[in-house]
């Protein structure tokens, strides 16, 4: 499988202005691919591909006066630039078919000068110096890196990014080996919330760290000087500089401790089951939705999936609607909807006492079992599931679906599930 491997890079002010002139280049390549595209596709309904676009986007446009300028960049990385706007098209017309998983992908849209800076180099435009400990980017030169950790293999192929704060770096495309590690537990099941982070079903709770609460108070102050500066002006650059830092760090704190916790959640477990939450609509409540975009449910969902791959675990996501916080974990009767504020109840059947988030997540974990039948083509839990929502009339009610416990799914799941299957 193949993996990204992120460092930092200190270019000096010669390699800056370079980087800045092969941003713009990539920029302008990327913006004239995508509205050349779209004119002859409505002038002769045809429409261009690849190897057309570079050959009228960089090959003949370096010897006309207005881009004459695209010839002191490198070649692969307009190449590449004209490469990803054919696979924005092809992105948007796949989700607006139906044959592309996840949210629905808009029309491309043009690169903005305002927004992060990036472009990509193959293996022959760069390489790496192991006895200086630089990296060599085409018509750029030797540039710093701070090697945080070594590299797993030969990259095939580097990205160059500047993001909002004017940071540089480097993202390398690495072939990584599956790591074959024992686990102590079998499985666990994780319930995600807002004032704790997850509870598993072990009972343990991990607290949610509150990165943008924490800052909240240092980025209004930073943001009411923004609004005071006119646009445009120096001092207005710097300004906007300090609010992009600072949204820097909070996501750079949040992204270590996602990736933290994911991996101690990966190694110490063998099967790993989520709640299939409904984060865009969730963050339409008003009064929820600063906490609900902080916290970052939908990127620890994805590190847990990807880390899962390379350690041999299985990731498994049950429906939305099933009653995890509704149902008694000890004798399986639904008590009813509970409102946000009880985090504590009381069974009226057994007479179990519970805590809400830690019943949740025992609930979780108990579809294990039911998730891997399915996997397997025939599932009894899934018929199960069906009797369930099936209303006094003998149909099936408008939020239960037969296909809901796969439809949580994403592709490399289910083929992550039918290897384990085999």
């Amino acid at each position: 499988m193949k993996a990204r491997y992120r460092y930092r890079i200190y270019p000096n002010p010669p390699q800056r202005r370079m980087l800045a002139r092969t941003f713009g280049c990539v920029r302008v390549v990327f913006n004239d691919a995508l509205q050349l595209r779209q004119e002859e596709y409505r002038s002769n309904g045809k429409k261009l591909s690849s190897v057309e676009l570079q050959k009228r986007l960089i090959t003949q446009a370096k010897h006309t006066t207005e881009r004459w300028w695209l010839s002191e960049v490198s070649v692969t990385a307009l190449q590449q630039s004209v490469q990803d706007a054919c696979l924005a098209f092809k992105n948007f017309f796949q989700s607006l078919k139906g044959q592309r998983q996840g949210r629905k992908v808009g029309f491309p849209r043009c690169k903005r000068k305002s927004n992060a800076q990036s472009f990509r180099l193959t293996r022959n435009s760069f390489r790496l110096k192991s006895k200086t400990g630089k990296v060599n980017l085409a018509k750029i030169g030797d540039v710093k890196v701070n090697w945080s950790r070594e590299l797993p293999s030969e990259p095939s192929s580097v990205t160059v990014i500047q993001d909002a704060a004017g940071r540089y770096f480097v993202s390398f495309v690495c072939e990584v080996e599956p790591i074959q590690q024992p686990t102590p537990n079998d499985g666990v099941g994780i319930d995600l919330g807002i004032t704790t982070f997850a509870t598993l079903s072990t009972g343990e709770k991990l607290a949610n760290p509150r990165l943008l609460q924490r800052q909240l108070k240092k980025l209004r102050r930073l943001q009411q000087s923004l609004s005071r500066k006119v646009k445009g002006s120096g001092r207005y650059q710097i300004a906007r500089k300090n609010v992009a830092k600072l949204h820097a760090c909070i996501k750079d704190t949040r992204t270590d401790f996602l990736h933290k916790l994911s991996t101690k959640l990966v190694r110490e477990n063998q099967a790993l089951v989520l709640e299939d939450l409904n984060v865009s609509g969730m963050v339409k409540n008003r009064k929820l939705a600063r906490a609900i975009s902080d916290v970052g449910w939908r990127q620890f969902r994805t590190l847990l999936e990807s880390k899962a791959i390379r350690y041999g675990r299985d990731v498994q996501v049950i429906s939305r609607w099933e009653p995890t916080s509704q149902r008694c974990s000890c004798c399986g009767q639904i008590g009813g909807k509970k409102p946000l504020n009880v985090r504590a109840w009381t069974c009226l059947h057994c007479g179990a006492e519970h805590d809400r988030d830690v019943n949740a997540a025992i609930n979780i974990k108990a579809c294990i079992e039911r998730s891997r039948n399915a996997a397997g083509g025939h599932s009894e839990a899934l018929n199960a599931c069906v009797e369930q929502r099936r209303n006094a009339r003998g149909g099936l009610q408008k939020t239960g679906s037969p296909a809901a416990a796969d439809e949580a799914r994403t592709r490399l799941e289910v083929e992550q599930l039918s290897l384990f299957a085999c």
